[in-house]
Protein backbone atom coordinates (compact mmCIF):
# COMPACT_ATOMS: atom_id res chain seq x y z
CA UNK A 1 0.00 0.00 0.00
CA UNK A 2 1.45 3.33 -1.10
CA UNK A 3 2.61 5.56 1.71
CA UNK A 4 2.01 2.94 4.43
CA UNK A 5 5.12 1.68 6.27
CA UNK A 6 5.86 -1.96 5.53
CA UNK A 7 4.72 -4.41 8.21
CA UNK A 8 6.01 -7.96 7.99
CA UNK A 9 3.62 -10.74 8.93
CA UNK A 10 3.99 -14.45 9.50
CA UNK A 11 0.79 -16.51 9.68
CA UNK A 12 1.48 -19.98 11.01
CA UNK A 13 4.97 -19.65 9.56
CA UNK A 14 4.01 -18.24 6.15
CA UNK A 15 5.79 -14.94 5.55
CA UNK A 16 3.79 -12.21 3.81
CA UNK A 17 2.94 -8.52 3.91
CA UNK A 18 0.60 -7.67 6.78
CA UNK A 19 -1.66 -5.97 4.24
CA UNK A 20 -2.44 -9.32 2.61
CA UNK A 21 -5.30 -11.43 4.03
CA UNK A 22 -4.20 -14.46 6.02
CA UNK A 23 -6.90 -15.35 8.58
CA UNK A 24 -10.20 -16.95 7.57
CA UNK A 25 -13.43 -15.06 8.41
CA UNK A 26 -14.38 -18.00 10.66
CA UNK A 27 -11.32 -17.52 12.86
CA UNK A 28 -12.45 -17.12 16.47
CA UNK A 29 -10.01 -14.31 17.12
CA UNK A 30 -11.87 -12.28 14.50
CA UNK A 31 -15.37 -13.44 15.45
CA UNK A 32 -15.15 -13.36 19.25
CA UNK A 33 -11.83 -11.87 20.35
CA UNK A 34 -10.93 -15.42 21.42
CA UNK A 35 -7.19 -14.80 21.45
CA UNK A 36 -4.15 -13.78 23.47
CA UNK A 37 -1.09 -11.78 22.51
CA UNK A 38 2.26 -10.39 23.60
CA UNK A 39 4.37 -7.48 22.39
CA UNK A 40 8.15 -7.34 22.52
CA UNK A 41 10.53 -4.64 21.41
CA UNK A 42 14.23 -4.74 20.72
CA UNK A 43 16.91 -2.68 22.43
CA UNK A 44 20.16 -2.48 20.46
CA UNK A 45 18.82 -5.19 18.14
CA UNK A 46 18.03 -7.69 20.93
CA UNK A 47 14.52 -8.88 21.87
CA UNK A 48 14.02 -7.50 25.37
CA UNK A 49 12.60 -9.52 28.29
CA UNK A 50 11.83 -12.53 26.11
CA UNK A 51 11.38 -14.89 29.05
CA UNK A 52 9.14 -12.58 31.08
CA UNK A 53 6.78 -11.95 28.17
CA UNK A 54 6.65 -15.64 27.25
CA UNK A 55 5.81 -16.58 30.83
CA UNK A 56 2.94 -14.08 30.79
CA UNK A 57 1.75 -15.49 27.45
CA UNK A 58 1.63 -18.96 29.00
CA UNK A 59 -0.40 -17.61 31.94
CA UNK A 60 -2.89 -16.00 29.57
CA UNK A 61 -3.16 -19.25 27.58
CA UNK A 62 -3.86 -21.27 30.72
CA UNK A 63 -6.53 -18.78 31.82
CA UNK A 64 -8.31 -19.17 28.47
CA UNK A 65 -7.71 -22.96 28.32
CA UNK A 66 -5.93 -22.35 25.02
CA UNK A 67 -3.14 -24.62 23.77
CA UNK A 68 -0.17 -22.74 22.36
CA UNK A 69 0.69 -23.87 18.81
CA UNK A 70 4.46 -23.84 19.44
CA UNK A 71 6.79 -24.03 22.42
CA UNK A 72 9.03 -21.10 23.31
CA UNK A 73 12.14 -22.09 21.32
CA UNK A 74 10.45 -22.76 17.97
CA UNK A 75 8.25 -19.67 18.35
CA UNK A 76 11.34 -17.57 18.99
CA UNK A 77 12.75 -19.00 15.77
CA UNK A 78 9.62 -17.94 13.88
CA UNK A 79 9.82 -14.44 15.36
CA UNK A 80 13.47 -14.06 14.41
CA UNK A 81 12.68 -15.30 10.88
CA UNK A 82 9.91 -12.68 10.53
CA UNK A 83 12.23 -9.98 11.89
CA UNK A 84 14.93 -10.96 9.38
CA UNK A 85 12.37 -10.77 6.56
CA UNK A 86 11.32 -7.27 7.69
CA UNK A 87 14.92 -6.08 7.78
CA UNK A 88 15.59 -7.58 4.34
CA UNK A 89 12.51 -5.85 2.90
CA UNK A 90 13.16 -2.45 4.49
CA UNK A 91 16.94 -2.28 4.85
CA UNK A 92 16.31 -0.86 8.34
CA UNK A 93 18.66 -1.92 11.13
CA UNK A 94 16.88 0.04 13.88
CA UNK A 95 14.88 -1.31 16.76
CA UNK A 96 11.60 -3.08 16.03
CA UNK A 97 8.15 -3.79 17.44
CA UNK A 98 7.09 -7.46 17.53
CA UNK A 99 3.53 -8.64 18.18
CA UNK A 100 2.57 -12.30 18.56
CA UNK A 101 -1.18 -13.00 18.41
CA UNK A 102 -2.53 -16.50 19.05
CA UNK A 103 -6.16 -17.42 18.43
CA UNK A 104 -8.06 -20.57 19.31
CA UNK A 105 -8.46 -21.20 15.58
CA UNK A 106 -11.45 -21.54 13.28
CA UNK A 107 -14.42 -23.82 12.83
CA UNK A 108 -18.21 -23.65 12.65
CA UNK A 109 -19.92 -20.49 13.91
CA UNK A 110 -20.69 -20.83 17.63
CA UNK A 111 -19.26 -19.89 21.01
CA UNK A 112 -18.38 -23.41 22.15
CA UNK A 113 -14.55 -23.60 22.31
CA UNK A 114 -14.78 -27.24 21.24
CA UNK A 115 -15.74 -26.02 17.76
CA UNK A 116 -12.22 -24.68 17.21
CA UNK A 117 -9.94 -26.75 15.02
CA UNK A 118 -6.39 -25.73 16.07
CA UNK A 119 -4.64 -22.66 17.38
CA UNK A 120 -3.33 -20.15 14.84
CA UNK A 121 -0.54 -17.64 15.30
CA UNK A 122 0.26 -14.36 13.57
CA UNK A 123 3.52 -12.46 14.06
CA UNK A 124 3.72 -8.78 13.11
CA UNK A 125 7.00 -6.89 12.84
CA UNK A 126 7.30 -3.17 12.20
CA UNK A 127 9.56 -0.24 12.94
CA UNK A 128 9.45 0.73 16.60
CA UNK A 129 7.62 4.01 17.12
CA UNK A 130 9.00 5.82 20.16
CA UNK A 131 7.66 8.86 22.03
CA UNK A 132 9.31 12.03 20.79
CA UNK A 133 11.98 13.74 22.90
CA UNK A 134 9.52 16.60 23.33
CA UNK A 135 6.79 14.26 24.63
CA UNK A 136 9.26 12.82 27.14
CA UNK A 137 10.44 16.27 28.22
CA UNK A 138 7.02 17.90 28.57
CA UNK A 139 4.96 14.84 29.52
CA UNK A 140 1.53 13.60 28.47
CA UNK A 141 -1.87 14.84 29.55
CA UNK A 142 -4.26 12.21 30.92
CA UNK A 143 -7.98 12.24 31.64
CA UNK A 144 -10.00 10.05 34.00
CA UNK A 145 -12.68 8.01 32.24
CA UNK A 146 -16.13 8.93 33.54
CA UNK A 147 -18.52 6.78 31.52
CA UNK A 148 -17.01 3.30 31.88
CA UNK A 149 -15.00 1.41 34.54
CA UNK A 150 -12.28 -1.22 34.26
CA UNK A 151 -13.30 -4.85 33.91
CA UNK A 152 -13.43 -6.48 37.33
CA UNK A 153 -10.92 -9.32 37.87
CA UNK A 154 -13.88 -11.62 38.62
CA UNK A 155 -15.21 -11.06 35.08
CA UNK A 156 -12.73 -10.77 32.20
CA UNK A 157 -9.58 -10.37 34.27
CA UNK A 158 -7.35 -7.51 32.97
CA UNK A 159 -4.35 -9.62 34.03
CA UNK A 160 -5.08 -11.84 31.01
CA UNK A 161 -3.56 -10.27 27.90
CA UNK A 162 -6.38 -11.13 25.52
CA UNK A 163 -7.41 -9.82 22.13
CA UNK A 164 -10.51 -8.18 23.62
CA UNK A 165 -9.79 -4.47 24.16
CA UNK A 166 -13.22 -2.93 23.71
CA UNK A 167 -13.31 -1.62 27.30
CA UNK A 168 -9.96 0.12 26.82
CA UNK A 169 -10.89 1.44 23.38
CA UNK A 170 -14.10 3.09 24.55
CA UNK A 171 -12.41 4.63 27.59
CA UNK A 172 -9.56 5.96 25.43
CA UNK A 173 -12.10 7.38 22.97
CA UNK A 174 -13.66 9.41 25.78
CA UNK A 175 -10.29 10.79 26.92
CA UNK A 176 -9.25 11.68 23.37
CA UNK A 177 -12.56 13.47 22.82
CA UNK A 178 -11.69 15.63 25.84
CA UNK A 179 -8.27 16.51 24.36
CA UNK A 180 -6.14 14.16 26.44
CA UNK A 181 -3.30 11.97 25.17
CA UNK A 182 -4.28 8.94 27.25
CA UNK A 183 -6.95 7.74 29.66
CA UNK A 184 -6.87 6.56 33.27
CA UNK A 185 -9.57 4.05 34.15
CA UNK A 186 -11.02 3.46 37.61
CA UNK A 187 -12.47 0.16 38.81
CA UNK A 188 -15.94 -0.47 40.24
CA UNK A 189 -14.68 0.55 43.70
CA UNK A 190 -13.48 3.91 42.34
CA UNK A 191 -9.78 3.00 42.59
CA UNK A 192 -7.21 3.98 39.97
CA UNK A 193 -6.16 1.06 37.77
CA UNK A 194 -4.24 1.80 34.56
CA UNK A 195 -4.29 3.53 31.18
CA UNK A 196 -5.60 2.00 27.94
CA UNK A 197 -2.36 0.16 27.12
CA UNK A 198 0.00 1.23 29.92
CA UNK A 199 0.39 0.76 33.64
CA UNK A 200 0.20 3.82 35.86
CA UNK A 201 2.64 4.99 38.53
CA UNK A 202 3.28 8.03 40.71
CA UNK A 203 6.04 9.55 42.79
CA UNK A 204 5.17 10.54 46.34
CA UNK A 205 7.81 11.46 48.90
CA UNK A 206 10.50 10.42 46.43
CA UNK A 207 9.11 6.87 46.16
CA UNK A 208 7.42 5.12 43.24
CA UNK A 209 3.82 4.12 44.01
CA UNK A 210 1.68 2.05 41.64
CA UNK A 211 -1.77 0.41 41.90
CA UNK A 212 -1.73 -3.25 42.96
CA UNK A 213 -2.74 -6.17 40.78
CA UNK A 214 -5.86 -6.56 42.92
CA UNK A 215 -7.18 -3.26 41.52
CA UNK A 216 -7.66 -5.03 38.19
CA UNK A 217 -4.66 -4.34 35.96
CA UNK A 218 -2.37 -6.06 33.51
CA UNK A 219 0.84 -7.26 35.12
CA UNK A 220 3.09 -5.16 32.91
CA UNK A 221 6.64 -6.37 32.35
CA UNK A 222 8.09 -2.85 32.60
CA UNK A 223 6.12 -2.29 35.82
CA UNK A 224 7.39 -5.63 37.18
CA UNK A 225 11.03 -4.87 36.39
CA UNK A 226 10.80 -1.44 37.99
CA UNK A 227 9.22 -2.84 41.15
CA UNK A 228 11.52 -5.84 41.48
CA UNK A 229 14.89 -4.57 40.21
CA UNK A 230 15.34 -1.25 38.52
CA UNK A 231 13.85 1.24 40.99
CA UNK A 232 15.96 -0.12 43.84
CA UNK A 233 19.09 0.03 41.67
CA UNK A 234 18.29 3.70 41.00
CA UNK A 235 17.88 4.39 44.72
CA UNK A 236 14.11 4.84 44.45
CA UNK A 237 11.84 3.01 46.92
CA UNK A 238 8.95 1.31 45.08
CA UNK A 239 5.70 -0.15 46.36
CA UNK A 240 2.11 -0.93 45.47
CA UNK A 241 -0.80 0.92 47.07
CA UNK A 242 -4.52 1.31 46.53
CA UNK A 243 -5.02 4.78 45.03
CA UNK A 244 -8.09 6.90 44.38
CA UNK A 245 -8.66 10.14 42.44
CA UNK A 246 -8.66 11.99 45.78
CA UNK A 247 -5.00 10.96 46.22
CA UNK A 248 -3.85 12.70 43.04
CA UNK A 249 -3.32 16.10 44.66
CA UNK A 250 -0.69 14.58 46.96
CA UNK A 251 1.40 13.13 44.12
CA UNK A 252 4.57 14.91 42.99
CA UNK A 253 5.02 13.09 39.68
CA UNK A 254 3.13 10.67 37.45
CA UNK A 255 4.31 8.37 34.68
CA UNK A 256 3.13 5.53 32.47
CA UNK A 257 5.01 2.28 31.94
CA UNK A 258 4.82 -0.08 28.97
CA UNK A 259 6.98 -2.17 26.68
CA UNK A 260 7.13 0.43 23.91
CA UNK A 261 7.22 3.58 26.09
CA UNK A 262 9.25 2.19 29.03
CA UNK A 263 8.86 5.20 31.41
CA UNK A 264 6.71 8.01 29.97
CA UNK A 265 6.35 11.15 32.13
CA UNK A 266 2.91 12.73 32.62
CA UNK A 267 2.44 16.46 33.14
CA UNK A 268 -1.23 16.47 34.15
CA UNK A 269 -4.30 14.38 34.84
CA UNK A 270 -7.35 16.53 34.25
CA UNK A 271 -6.74 19.57 36.49
CA UNK A 272 -3.94 18.05 38.60
CA UNK A 273 -0.42 18.98 37.44
CA UNK A 274 2.77 16.98 38.05
CA UNK A 275 6.48 17.79 37.93
CA UNK A 276 8.28 16.86 34.70
CA UNK A 277 11.74 17.37 33.26
CA UNK A 278 15.31 17.29 34.53
CA UNK A 279 15.85 16.33 38.14
CA UNK A 280 12.66 14.33 38.49
CA UNK A 281 12.45 10.78 39.79
CA UNK A 282 10.65 9.81 36.56
CA UNK A 283 13.65 10.85 34.46
CA UNK A 284 15.99 8.99 36.82
CA UNK A 285 13.90 5.83 36.46
CA UNK A 286 13.78 6.20 32.68
CA UNK A 287 17.58 6.40 32.52
CA UNK A 288 17.94 3.45 34.90
CA UNK A 289 15.58 1.43 32.68
CA UNK A 290 17.63 2.32 29.59
CA UNK A 291 20.80 1.18 31.39
CA UNK A 292 19.15 -2.10 32.39
CA UNK A 293 17.94 -2.71 28.81
CA UNK A 294 21.41 -1.99 27.40
CA UNK A 295 22.96 -4.47 29.83
CA UNK A 296 20.28 -7.03 28.91
CA UNK A 297 21.16 -6.63 25.22
CA UNK A 298 24.85 -7.18 25.95
CA UNK A 299 24.18 -10.36 27.91
CA UNK A 300 21.55 -11.94 25.60
CA UNK A 301 23.16 -12.13 22.14
CA UNK A 302 21.04 -15.21 21.38
CA UNK A 303 17.96 -12.96 21.22
CA UNK A 304 19.24 -10.77 18.39
CA UNK A 305 16.50 -10.03 15.86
Amino acid sequence: MTGVPFIQASTNGRLHSAHEPSIAPLNRGFLYGDSIYEVWRTYHGVIFAWEEHWTRLERSARALHLTLPLAAAPMLGEIRRAAAAWRAATGDDGDIYIRLQITRGGGPIGLDPALADRADFVILVQKLALPSAEAVRTGLRLALATTLRRNAPATLDPAWKTGNYLNNILCLREAKARGADEVVITNLAGELTEAAVCNLAFVRGGAMVTPPMSAGILGGITRQLLLEKIAAAAGVPAREAVLRPADLAGMEECFLTSTTRDVQPVRAMDEVAFRVGDGTVSVRLKQAFADYAADYARTHPGLTA
